[in-house]
């Protein structure tokens, strides 16, 4: 805990709208020094900027992940709270939205700094009224301050888009409904600001300067205007009322409704919120309870908060993700899930060169400060891993420094402003990423000249982006324009296609080519919509022959299998979908099913791509699969004995997984010679299953699943997440479909073939005297199987309990009988069930 256990320690609690940050930034201003922390770099940069002209710009820091103004004799400090300087000391320190750490993602950081963030003379923790349950268990100590709401809040009901009330914010829950509702509100009132999480400080402070100063009248916006961003925002109007939180899609709580609707209203000047109505779509609709607890701001209270160790152990690498995976001692204090950071750090250990680099404290605290850096570009934590290798092997040899010419090379490729919004905000990202990298001045030779560069690029990208969003949804096609273009005169208008693919009549764009896939733009007007269609699609044709020539001669590079759950495995070219996978003449050899879009094209070019795409499929089951395609040729080769083809043709049909009771009759007859002519193929003869244990990785998995999926003619099932070897038993029908994957269940729980296989080795050592226990004590507590699923396995496996309860007595599993069919209206028919499952 802190040192400063004497100096008042304040939790100020209220709703939006109360005043807690400008109390806080006041206080701080009293102090000869002071800090605050912030949820969002926008607001962070939103207060240095008001402290600033309080303070002067020589005595005032900003510190967010990707951009750091500290003056020599700076003395108050505004940062993000993961960039908090924990090791500085100041007279006054705040965490401004602290109930934040109930949330999965971040709320370990939160929870460390509510925890262990003080100043010497005064510490405010800011946060809603759900806090206090947390404050008064954790921090016993603190005043508990509740602050009323200057304003009235109060539920206006729904409204149409041509019924929205000036100065109205709408707040949807994904970029594609932030850009169509702000191009639906172009067309109809003239235009829109737009707020999202993702935009730079910059782009973000001229899209509200523009709203601000009257331009337009309303402001399309993500929940980040939730968290403190301050706008003369009369109501706001909800697009929608569930949102993907990481996890799953699901439904806002009152209170993260309330937090946002409480952008509504400013200091005495009351606000009101309700749902937005959109035309031809359900609308979102608001519960009256829900209603009931944002007007009187009463919500649940928090009941946990979630926690990391937030001083790691460095002395070696394991040592370092044993701490950070440490469960907390304090029951209101629950594990945080596993962050991007910890994710990466834990590929990065399976990397023999990696583990070779991180001998030493200063060595592993080094490749924990390089896996801090964020995913801004949110490409996943394996990509991420392989960027964080690559510093990580320059932070750890020569003189631990990333070189110039590298840095710079990667800044430069981002230093382009032509493309759409989409393409501008996802280089401002990459753009991110380098600015973090060159605030870390222990890891360039020229950190200061860098991060100017990076500051350059990005308020260059932001000043682009600022236009493409001004010009997308403010500028207006006339009528008039649109019912030429649908006149007798239509094909005199030259038809173009930009690189993004946008199609264009003239110099107004009409929609959109992806792939082989022509969308007319979303903003036209429904009566127009018939008449673009046809004015493009009698123009493209050439366009579809050019882009299926491109395929054909295009590198493997650019394909990739999609396999995402519940949707048919899919060949995309260049991110867009082209082909599907069927039942073809064997597991591998799937047949290619074109998409219907791409029957646009001439015979000649559609034979082409077809075959273009049969020989990535082979190429990429060869690279992926080649242990399986292996075991195929020997099963259809006829000097391999015949009781092994049996064993290998049912295996490669299975994709190189099958249970042994499938199999007991030709394994049974197996000599020793032919055991081995298997063992050679990779094949491993387990006690409850066949495996290939190289169909166990990750991309195998991928591909042998997707191409058993293909083959049944059903959508692909999820899979398991990199590395998993415990799953718990769907029972939601899924249960067959997970199974393929490579996993036994066992009551409960399933658990992967070949850790089975390491159990079931053990548990006959113990047999045969070589083991104590006939279950693995350590390997099953760090596998997390519960009891259940272990007496499911030792069963399977033909032991029993000892008559005396203690440990396992072998009876033998006998030979595998046939399983009775019972009918389903047959009195033992759920006995029957119940057996199967354990």
């Amino acid at each position: 805990m802190s040192d400063f256990a004497r100096a008042p320690l304040a939790a100020i609690l209220g709703p939006t709208n109360t005043g807690k940050t400008h109390l806080a930034v006041e206080r701080m201003c009293a102090h000869s020094s002071g800090m605050i922390g912030f949820p969002l770099r926008l607001l962070a940069r939103e207060v240095y900027d008001r402290v600033v002209k309080i303070k002067g710009e020589s005595q005032v820091a900003l510190i967010t992940g990707e951009e750091k103004i500290l003056p020599k004799d700076a003395r108050w400090f505004l940062c993000t709270a993961e960039s908090m300087p924990m090791e500085r000391d100041f007279a006054f320190v705040a965490l401004d939205e602290a109930q934040l750490g109930a949330d999965p993602e971040r709320g370990h950081v939160f929870t460390d700094r509510m925890l262990h963030a003080r100043g010497r003379e005064e510490t405010m923790i800011l946060g809603s009224e759900s806090l206090k349950p947390m404050i008064r268990a954790l921090l016993s100590e603190a005043e508990i301050i509740g602050r009323p709401r200057f304003s009235t809040l109060s539920y206006a009901g729904p409204a149409k888009l041509s019924r929205l009330p000036p100065r109205s914010a709408v707040v949807a829950f994904s970029a594609e409904q932030v850009y169509a509702v702000a191009e639906m509100l172009r067309r109809m009132r003239g235009g829109a600001a737009v707020v999202m999480g993702a935009l730079s400080p910059r782009t973000r402070n001229a899209q509200v300067a523009m709203y601000q100063a009257g331009e337009v009248d309303y402001l399309v916006a993500t929940d980040a205007i939730g968290m403190g961003l301050n706008m003369d925002v009369s109501h706001v109007a909800f697009a929608g009322l569930s949102k993907f939180d990481g996890r799953r899609r699901r439904r806002l709580t009152p209170a993260e409704m309330a937090q946002i609707a409480g952008r509504a209203g400013r200091h005495q000047r009351d606000g009101t919120f309700g749902a937005l109505t959109l035309e031809g779509e359900h609308g979102a609709e608001f519960r009256p309870e829900e209603i009931e607890a944002i007007e009187e701001h009463r919500f649940t209270p928090l009941d946990h908060l979630f926690w990391r160790e937030g001083d790691p152990d460095f002395r070696s690498l394991d040592a370092l993700i044993r701490s950070l995976e440490r469960r907390p001692g304090d029951q209101q204090l629950w594990a945080a899930p596993e962050a991007i950071d910890l994710a990466v750090l834990k590929r990065l250990a399976e990397d023999p060169d990696v583990r070779r680099r991180a001998a030493g404290p200063d060595r592993v605290r080094r490749l924990w400060a390089a896996c801090g850096l964020p995913d801004f570009r949110k490409t996943g934590a394996d990509h991420h891993a392989r960027l964080v290798a690559r510093l990580y092997g320059d932070l750890s040899e020569g003189d631990g420094r990333i070189p110039t010419g590298w840095f710079a090379e990667q800044v430069a490729r981002l230093d382009n402003v032509q493309g759409d919004i989409d393409t501008l905000a996802d280089r401002i990202a990459g753009v991110r990423t380098w600015a973090y990298i060159a605030h870390r001045a222990d890891w360039l030779h020229d950190p200061a000249n860098l991060a100017e560069r990076t500051r350059e690029v990005e308020e260059k990208l932001s000043d682009a982006l600022h236009e493409r969003l001004t010009q997308r949804f403010v500028d207006r096609r006339t009528a008039v324009l649109m019912r030429d273009i649908g006149g007798k005169n239509a094909g005199e208008f030259p038809v173009m296609i930009d690189e993004e693919g946008e199609v264009s009549v003239g110099s107004y764009a009409i929609g959109r080519l992806t792939g082989f896939d022509f969308q007319v733009d979303p903003a036209a007007r429904h009566a127009d919509r018939k008449m673009l269609l046809a004015t493009a699609e009698r123009r493209l044709g050439g366009e579809y022959e050019k882009r299926a020539g491109a395929l054909v001669a295009d590198s493997d590079d650019h394909f990739s299998l999609r396999t995402e759950a519940g949707e048919p495995v899919a060949i995309l070219w260049r991110g867009h979908e082209v082909a599907r996978l069927g039942p073809g003449k064997n597991l591998l050899s799937p047949r290619v099913l074109l998409d219907k879009k791409i029957e646009r094209v001439s015979d000649r070019s559609r034979e082409a791509v077809i075959e273009r795409l049969k020989t990535w499929v082979k190429a990429r089951v060869e690279q992926s699969l080649r242990p399986l395609r292996a075991a195929g040729l020997a099963a259809r080769d006829p000097g391999t004995p015949p009781a092994v083809r049996s064993v290998l043709a049912m295996l490669v049909d299975e994709g190189g997984i099958v249970a042994r009771a499938a199999v007991a009759e030709p394994v049974a007859s197996l000599e020793r010679e032919q055991r081995r002519v298997l063992s050679r193929l990779k094949v491993r003869i387990g006690a409850l299953d066949l495996f290939m244990p190289d169909m166990l990785k990750p991309e195998a998995m991928r591909w042998r699943t997707a191409l058993r999926t293909a083959a049944a003619g059903e959508p692909m099932p999820a899979l398991p997440p990199p590395g998993s070897v415990v799953l718990p038993t769907p029972d939601d029908g899924s249960r067959p479909l997970v199974t393929r994957l490579g996993f036994r269940p066992l009551g409960p729980q399933m658990l992967r073939v070949d850790l089975v296989e390491r159990l079931a080795r053990h548990a006959h050592e113990a047999r045969n005297g070589k083991q104590a226990s006939a279950v693995d004590e350590t390997l099953v507590t760090s596998l997390g199987l519960q009891p259940p699923a272990i007496a499911r396995l030792m069963r399977d496996l033909g032991f029993r309990p000892a008559k005396n309860a203690q440990g396992w007595t072998w009876k033998g599993r006998g030979r595998p009988r046939p399983e009775r069919k019972v009918h389903p209206g047959h009195a033992f028919a759920a006995l029957a069930e119940l057996r199967r499952n354990g």
